[in-house]
């Protein structure tokens, strides 16, 4: 039993960083494989402190997309966190996800690849609130089988950004600024 909670661990982890470096490349790389390729989104930089302002409006429109969009890709983050560590408290297991999104938001600032957008931060939190409630439901629902269960869906749930990820790439769905 020991062992499988390791083996089990070990994957959450990896998981973890394969979905954070999906992630970054998503919100920082702006799914581009090549430095050049960047260049396209770097000289625009801005910062908005005022939520649901700034760039989440466009012609006078609050765009709920991007902001939909924003929570649904940090809803995976919440899963991981409450899988990795199931005793955190739930202000200790926000800590993490905030602060990710922090990060996101000031190195789009400081390599000039985006705004900064309080809009982004606060729906990429909450998307890892909802991952956490998420956890909690599948705990309660599946009890003992919680884990192998999370674990399905946490696969599921990265090989989604992924996936989502490449759709952005190609134009299939629309691009916002995804931090």
């Amino acid at each position: 039993m020991k062992l499988e909670k390791s083996k089990q661990h070990k994957m959450t982890t990896l998981l973890l960083i394969l979905y954070l470096i999906i992630l970054a490349w998503i919100i920082l790389f702006k799914m581009q494989f090549s430095v050049e390729a960047l260049y396209q989104f770097t000289g625009f930089r801005s910062v908005n402190f005022v939520p649901f302002e700034g760039t989440a409006v466009y012609d006078g429109i609050l765009d709920i997309g991007e902001i939909t969009y924003n929570v649904l890709i940090f809803i995976p983050f919440g899963i991981y966190i409450s899988m990795l560590k199931p005793n955190w408290h739930f202000l200790q297991k926000i800590l993490p996800i905030a602060g990710v999104s922090l990060l996101f938001e000031v190195l789009q600032y400081i390599f000039v690849i985006g705004s900064s957008d309080i809009t982004d931060f606060l729906g990429n939190t909450l998307g890892g609130i909802i991952g956490i409630g998420v956890y909690l439901f599948f705990r309660k629902i599946f009890k003992s089988k919680a884990m192998k269960a999370l674990s399905i869906l946490a696969i599921l749930g990265t090989l989604a950004i992924f996936i989502f990820g490449l759709l952005l790439m190609f134009g299939i769905i629309q691009y916002g600024s995804f931090s």
